[in-house]
């Protein structure tokens, strides 16, 4: 089987802030660059309180899943950064809130992030593609 790739952008979410695309889609599985909470209007961080980061995170990874056809409930793996691990709990809750059941298998560690407190990528699969044989 050969698969292209494609670049995936979404106008509406933030360009990111190197050479990397917001994601590539490769037969059906779109693969999303860490997303932060960066405005989509100033590509800026948007500052505010860990919630909010949170939550503009999650929106910004959903807008670059839209501009794939996907959503949120079509994540099988999520890869969570957090700058300071006593934010855990409230970062539980949140993505209780936001992320559709069954939850995607997820990993979360500490990381060294600059100016930002939560940065997010995913994997995420297209089930209305062509069946992989």
């Amino acid at each position: 089987m050969n698969f292209e790739k494609k670049t995936i952008t979404a106008d509406d979410a933030p360009k990111g802030r190197g050479p990397f695309p917001q994601a590539m889609r490769c037969g059906p599985m779109v693969f999303v660059s860490g997303q932060g909470p960066l405005s989509p209007v100033t590509n800026a961080p948007i500052g505010g309180s860990f919630a909010d980061q949170t939550r503009q995170t999650l929106q910004n990874i959903a807008t670059v899943l839209g501009a794939a056809g996907l959503g949120l409930q079509d994540i099988a793996k999520a890869t969570i950064y957090l700058q300071d691990l006593n934010h855990i709990e409230e970062f539980n809750k949140i993505y209780r809130e936001i992320m559709p059941e069954p939850w995607p298998a997820r990993t979360l560690v500490c990381a060294g992030l600059r100016g930002i407190d939560v940065e997010i990528d995913v994997i995420a699969v297209d089930l209305t593609a062509a069946e992989i044989s």
